[in-house]
């Protein structure tokens, strides 16, 4: 489904119990609606799911100038007020979870459940999608996801990007929101990859400690994609975490 807010056109789906809570998942950089979709349908029966194709990503417009984080998270926002969606869970990887911090961080938000946000300024000597990719070779018996990997995960990085992406990128990568993370109130999940190059294991630590009420859960022989590696024990303990 298409909805367009301002002159941006998004690409969404929304499925499940329509009476349910809301639950809202945001992908990470250069990804789309399919690599939330499996910690996503497990929750249909109860839920009221939304996911959406991030603007520049998938099947969503670009923005029409460079967007901040700040104005990605708002823009999220006013999707929200447009499905008549207030106090949602919010689910985020990566990218997807930094928004997810500021959106919590600024309105109001019932739980955060995020996969190894970037939160801060990381070092990272080579692209997404070939540091992914390395991350994922590491662990045995992940040649599926190594292939779904391919040709879903890092399609608009930094080299393939447009300008406009390159630029939205860029600005994304140089923003610290610690200060904005301190003003959370909602109980938080956070699962990370012991192997995460990314988004380090001393990140994880500090992020936990900036969130007032965060519990950290650490996956061992995992990647940056320990939510996909590990599904079986995400969904039970993002189900743990719900309440269901």
């Amino acid at each position: 489904m298409f909805l367009k807010i301002g002159e941006t056109n998004i690409n969404y789906k929304r499925y499940g119990n329509k009476n349910g809570e809301s639950i809202v998942y945001l992908h990470g950089w250069g990804q789309n609606i399919e690599m939330m979709q499996p910690v996503a349908d497990p929750f249909q029966e109860d839920f009221d799911l939304i996911i959406l194709d991030l603007p520049g990503h998938g099947l969503s417009d670009e923005p029409k100038t460079v967007w901040s984080v700040y104005e990605y998270t708002d823009f999220v926002h006013h999707l929200l007020k447009e499905l008549n969606v207030s106090n949602p869970i919010v689910v985020g990887h990566s990218f997807g979870g930094k928004i997810a911090l500021l959106y919590a961080a600024k309105y109001e938000c019932s739980k955060l459940i995020l996969f190894a946000p970037t939160f801060r300024k990381e070092i990272q000597k080579l692209s997404f999608k070939t540091k992914m990719l390395k991350s994922v070779k590491k662990v045995p018996g992940l040649k599926g996801l190594e292939e779904f990997a391919k040709k879903h995960i890092g399609s608009t990085d930094y080299k393939n990007a447009s300008p406009m992406m390159r630029n939205i990128l860029v600005g994304h990568v140089n923003t610290d929101i610690c200060e904005d993370i301190k003003n959370i109130k909602c109980p938080t999940l956070l699962i990370w990859g012991e192997l995460d190059d990314q988004v380090s294991i001393e990140a994880a630590q500090k992020l936990e400690n900036l969130i007032p009420d965060a519990g950290l859960v650490i996956y061992e022989n995992a990647t940056h994609y320990a939510y996909l590696e590990r599904i079986g024990q995400t969904i039970n303990v993002m189900r743990s975490f719900l309440g269901r």
